[in-house]
């Protein structure tokens, strides 16, 4: 049951806030990601999405492609519009070996709108489930089909954002909708994620880990913020940083028999948050708890 350990850029340079890392260079990204300990990585905002480009580049730095993300618009896009969308990406992706990509419901979304507090997120009425839940189904069997599985991403500010809103979605999608657990978000959003891990064992296909700063997120619940000043603040940080456990989170992965990638994804200001030296410290936290769960970690 080996996993292998990858990093997510967005601790180098943000997608969504570009002055934070606006200035690093994708070749400091690639370096750090080495550096740290990781022998993965996934997409982001500076990687180029030729793979006779991204390739190359990841081979200097041996690394592997572990997955990157999509901002999918299904609520509002038939099946054959959203499958041309995902071309380019699917094409790069099964070029350089990724096994998954991260498909995330935006239609509507309020994660990149800074002066919206997340609280106002849309939300996806219970009866839309299951027509929403056909058509993801039709994508991720296509997108199996092709190649490179589809990974569910429930996240702040986005329709699929709660527990019961991630039951929902495995309950009405087929098998090729496979899940991401990602420890920070289902936390944020005050979500139980032992339990949410261990009843969609079967279906999990991607694991992010964050660790969440509890006074900084407690504050962020108070003062209703956006989820990017919620960022801004702090609320993220890398495993062992936080209040999540990690080791009793590792022995769950254990116990449901997990293999694949185990992303660090910690969107933080790299000016307060040093890349490196943050993302150092939750690979070394994150070893540490999968080995104490007798979970082979391949290099």
């Amino acid at each position: 049951m080996p996993v292998e350990l990858a990093v997510a850029p967005i601790a180098w340079s943000n997608s969504d806030l570009p002055e934070l890392g606006g200035d690093t260079t994708l070749e400091t990204c690639l370096k750090e990601s080495r550096e740290a300990g990781f022998t993965g990585t996934e997409t982001g905002v500076k990687y180029p999405m030729d793979p006779e480009t991204l390739g190359p580049l990841l081979q200097t730095h041996q690394l592997k492609l572990a997955s990157g993300w999509f901002s999918g618009s299904l609520r509002s896009c038939t099946v054959d519009e959203e499958w041309q969308n995902l071309q380019d990406m699917l094409h790069t992706f099964k070029s350089l070996g990724a096994p998954v990509l991260v498909y995330a419901e935006t239609s509507g979304s309020v994660q990149s709108l800074k002066e919206i507090p997340v609280t106002q997120r849309p939300v996806m009425p219970e009866s839309e489930f299951q027509e929403y839940g056909r058509k993801l189904t039709e994508v991720a069997d296509r997108m199996e089909d092709f190649g490179v599985k589809m990974v569910f991403h429930h996240h702040m500010g986005t329709v699929i954002e709660t527990e019961r809103e991630v039951d929902l979605l495995m309950e009405n999608t087929g098998p090729s909708v496979r899940l991401l657990i990602d420890t920070g978000h289902l936390t944020f959003a005050g979500g139980d994620v032992d339990a949410t891990t261990l009843r969609h064992g079967s279906r999990i296909g991607h694991v992010h880990c964050k660790d969440i700063r509890k006074e900084i997120w407690q504050r962020v619940q108070k003062e209703n913020m956006s989820f990017l000043d919620a960022v801004l603040e702090g609320v993220f940080t890398v495993p062992g940083d936080g209040f999540i456990d990690f080791a009793g989170f590792a022995k769950i992965l254990a116990e449901i028999q997990y293999s694949g990638w185990v992303v660090v994804e910690a969107e933080q200001d790299p000016e307060k948050a040093n890349p490196l030296e943050y993302s150092r410290m939750g690979c070394e936290h994150l070893r540490k708890a999968l080995q104490g769960a007798s979970i082979t970690i391949d290099h």
